[in-house]
């Protein structure tokens, strides 16, 4: 049986939408993921944005504080020993290939391989049309990643890349050095069919978010078939679900913290785009809300269901005291149960 492992989810890109305005500073960013060290976490995992959503400002009056993921990472490597260095999701159609590399294999040396890159077309097009202007026009996003996987690959792979493809173009590219890990850990996002053969084809690590128990026992078996298509086994996939949490003492203090939570109110406003024809009013059947023993129930039941990793935990609490109150309870409570095992 895999090790069980718990991530933290960490505020690069989430003032205004899981939690309020203002949450976290850069330093305060760090200073957590030391904290989520110390308590026994194996992972913290930082999301990517470039530009305040229109609905964000709407909602608060107020722009948030969107911190580069990667150099988050690099500060947070300088100051912890084992933590995994994840990101959840970095939008690779916001960067040439060429540079991120370059960086990617750099944080890679200096963290010893601990990094875990998990990968998306990101979740708004608006920010892309921001970055790109009047060359977003016709582009399609999940092409542009695909193509941007596989010369990252060859980057990584080979002394010398030339690439013409429909997005990217490298002529007798050497780019060195090359990352401490081979073959790169990619984790992919996306809770679509699609993704399945993403994940089967070039990943490390699935990152679902927002799925009942039932979805996902069938979709882990589905990737299970994908693999079988690539000549894989389901066993080198990290089912790695990023999941919003809550844990208080009681189950009507915990349900009653999370439906006072940005995390919920942010949940809501996603109907229409990421959780389209789900109810998300149903939100216990797709978080993890309650009691130590109910949340531990929870973790165990995921576990059967095929999760190994519970990346990007993000703690339902409108403050980041609230945050270190429950990383400390679910440490204390719940981790023991599978990290002793």
């Amino acid at each position: 049986m895999k090790q069980i492992r718990f991530g933290l989810g960490i505020a690069t890109g989430t003032e205004g939408l899981m939690y309020p305005i203002p949450y976290s500073s850069a330093r305060e960013v760090v200073d957590l993921s030391v904290l989520a060290e110390r308590l026994g976490f194996d992972s913290v995992w930082g999301n990517d944005h470039i530009q305040t959503q229109e609905y964000v400002f709407d909602e608060f009056g107020a722009y948030p504080r969107y911190y580069a993921p990667l150099i988050e990472l690099a500060a947070i490597a300088e100051h912890t020993t084992n933590l995994l260095l994840c990101t959840a999701l970095l939008v690779l159609p916001f960067r040439h290939p060429v540079n991120i590399a370059k960086e990617l294999a750099t944080l890679d040396h200096l963290s010893g391989g601990r990094v875990r890159l998990g990968v998306g077309i990101g979740a708004y097009r608006e920010e892309f049309e921001a970055q790109y202007g009047r060359d977003a026009a016709g582009v399609n996003r999940g092409e542009m990643l695909e193509e941007s996987i596989q010369l990252l690959n060859r980057i990584f792979t080979e002394d010398t890349v030339t690439h013409e493809g429909k997005y990217y173009s490298v002529r007798n590219l050497k780019c060195f050095p090359k990352p401490v890990q081979s073959p790169y850990p990619f984790y992919f996002g996306g809770n679509s069919t699609m993704s399945y053969a993403r994940v089967a084809k070039f990943g490390t690590g699935w990152l679902p978010a927002g799925l009942k128990l039932e979805e996902m026992r069938q979709a882990v078996q589905q990737i299970g078939c994908e693999c079988e298509k690539q000549g894989r086994s389901l066993d080198e996939i990290d089912i790695a679900p990023q999941f919003g949490i809550c844990i208080k003492k009681t189950h009507e203090e915990a349900h009653a913290a999370y439906r006072n939570s940005q995390h919920y109110q942010h949940s809501l406003s996603l109907q229409s785009t990421t959780y389209k024809g789900k109810d998300i009013t149903n939100y216990a059947e797709r978080r993890i809300v309650g009691s130590p023993q109910e949340v531990a129930q929870r973790i165990q039941d995921y576990i059967d269901a095929g999760v190994t990793h519970f990346a990007a935990l993000m703690f339902a609490g409108n403050s980041l005291e609230d945050t270190k109150e429950q990383m400390h309870c679910f440490a204390e409570e719940v981790m023991p149960h599978f990290k002793n095992r």
